[in-house]
Parts: C-alpha cells; sequence; structure tokens
C-alpha cells in the first residue's frame, strides 16, 4: 500500500511528539562531534556528486548520505600551541570517513569548509557535523557499470537518462571477486560431490537451490 502525503505527515508529527516527550522528560541530549564531505567531479555530462545508500539496520538507515561520520579521537589535530584545532580535526575525520566507506582519497588541504549544522535540541540523538566539500581528481578508485537505461527522454544536450547502475569502490570490488571466485569452487565441488546422488525425491535440485541463496547472501 502506497502511503500518501496525509500519511506520511501525520507520521511525522507523531515521531516528533515522542521527541518532544523524551525532551520533555530527559533533557537536552550532548552533542556527538562528526564530519562529512561532499565529493565532487567534473564530467563531460555536468557535476557529479558522490553519495552512499546505508545499510537498513544502522543510522539513518536506507538512506542516501554524504562519506561521514562521527569524530573519533585519534582524529585530533593540534594546533601550533598544542591546543586541539576543531576545524581541522573535522577535516581529518571527513577524510578518513571518506576512506573507510568509499575508498575514496580526498586531500585535506584542498577541503572546503562552508557549514555546521547542530541538531535542535528536540532531537533524541545529536550530530553536530561539519561539512566540507572536496574536488575528486580522476575517477578516484570508483568503477561505475551501467546496466541499463531505465527511462530516457530528450536528444541532444538536453536529453534526461536515468541509467541503471552498479557503482563499486575498490573494497568492494575485491570482495565481489572474492565470493564468486569461492562460490565457484563450491559449486565445483559440489558437483562432483553430488554426482553420484540419484534419488528422486528432487533432493539434487533443492542442494544446489540452498547452494545458490547460500552464495548470494554472501
Amino acid at each position: 500500500m502506497t502511503s500518501t502525503p496525509s500519511d506520511r505527515e501525520h507520521r511525522d508529527h507523531r515521531r516528533y511528539d515522542a521527541y518532544a516527550r523524551y525532551h520533555d522528560e530527559h533533557g537536552a541530549t550532548e552533542l556527538i562531534p562528526a564530519a562529512t564531505v561532499i565529493v565532487l567531479r567534473d564530467t563531460p555530462d555536468g557535476l557529479e556528486t558522490l553519495m552512499l545508500h546505508k545499510n537498513s539496520k544502522i543510522a539513518f538507515g536506507g538512506m542516501w548520505v554524504f562519506p561521514g561520520g562521527r569524530i573519533d579521537d585519534a582524529d585530533e589535530v593540534l594546533d601550533e600551541d598544542g591546543r586541539p584545532d576543531e576545524l581541522a580535526t573535522a577535516a581529518a575525520a571527513a577524510v578518513r570517513e571518506a576512506a573507510e566507506e568509499a575508498s575514496v582519497t580526498v586531500d585535506p588541504d584542498k577541503m572546503v569548509w562552508f557549514a555546521r549544522w547542530v541538531p535542535p535540541p528536540v532531537m533524541p540523538k545529536r550530530f553536530a557535523t561539519f561539512f566540507f566539500a572536496a574536488r575528486l581528481e580522476g575517477d578516484g578508485g570508483l568503477l561505475l557499470d551501467t546496466a541499463y537505461t531505465w527511462i530516457g527522454a530528450g536528444i541532444g544536450d538536453t536529453a534526461f537518462s536515468a541509467d541503471f547502475a552498479f557503482q563499486f569502490d575498490a573494497l568492494s570490488a575485491a570482495m565481489c571477486m572474492v565470493v564468486t571466485g569461492i562460490g565457484f569452487v563450491i559449486h565445483v565441488y559440489s558437483a562432483a560431490y553430488m554426482r553420484e546422488d540419484e534419488r528422486d525425491d528432487g533432493g539434487y535440485q533443492r542442494f544446489f537451490a540452498y547452494l545458490n541463496l547460500f552464495v548470494a547472501a554472501m
């Protein structure tokens, strides 16, 4: 069933009311320092922005986000007087998150800080986030494989195209190769192991059906 704008509005109101009750009972929550970087690159078709699709089981699950996260103690940068440099520390965290989440290398000296967002006190979890922008040189180690064009309209420079594509960073591509290789070896071994199975109860077919589900889950 497709939700209507009215349903979503009521859902948002209920969520806000729950946040307000929590704030009234417990007060404002502590700010969590965080940093994110908007990675941009020039292409023949115009400007592109790197975004990541979050796992549905974690914070901000299912959302498209920029690379980023909380600032760790190891990210701390000291100034010339030996005192913590808040902006440089945030930049170091943004660089680390881009490398960990997307295998993208960003030059901290070329990043531009342009905003800091602090959620209102009523929010139950508050990430005080530094926003940086950075230009990605080359492909940054990303692999984009377009499977097919989902929607296309128009011709020339004003044409619109929505493609169905797979985008991998270096780590994801390596893991796909490992899983594919292991899955192939398992199938070869299983075919030889089950070769003498001559039962008529569908056990052979059922075995490989479950095996494919297992490999797909990896």
